[in-house]
């Protein structure tokens, strides 16, 4: 049957509209994690190229902090993703659901 097959694509749009593949993708050593690497592993991951326990263990990453990029995209976009902003796009979304 087709759902118990492992189907991924070739590759999926990148954060900035670009085709992004496997090999695209931040090398497993990487240890500085800038907005761009950051926004490619979540596009890899919501277009089905890896899933999340591949990322976890090929990047170090915990759930948490993967989690965290992921909302950060969800509520910002790639500018939720930069360290120096990230209690600013927090504030502000927090304050949307006040009101």
């Amino acid at each position: 049957m087709i759902e118990n097959q492992d189907i991924r694509p070739a590759q999926v749009i990148g954060p900035l509209g670009e085709p992004l593949t496997l090999d695209d993708l931040p090398s497993p050593k990487t240890k500085r994690w800038v907005v761009r690497r950051k926004a490619e592993v979540v596009a890899a991951v919501n277009g089905g190229l890896l899933t999340i326990d591949e990322v976890l263990e090929r990047y170090g990453l915990t759930l948490e902090e993967f989690a965290s990029w992921q909302r950060a995209v969800d509520r910002s976009g790639m500018q939720g993703l930069r360290v120096t902003r990230i209690q600013h796009y927090r504030d502000l979304y927090e304050r949307q659901f006040k009101y």
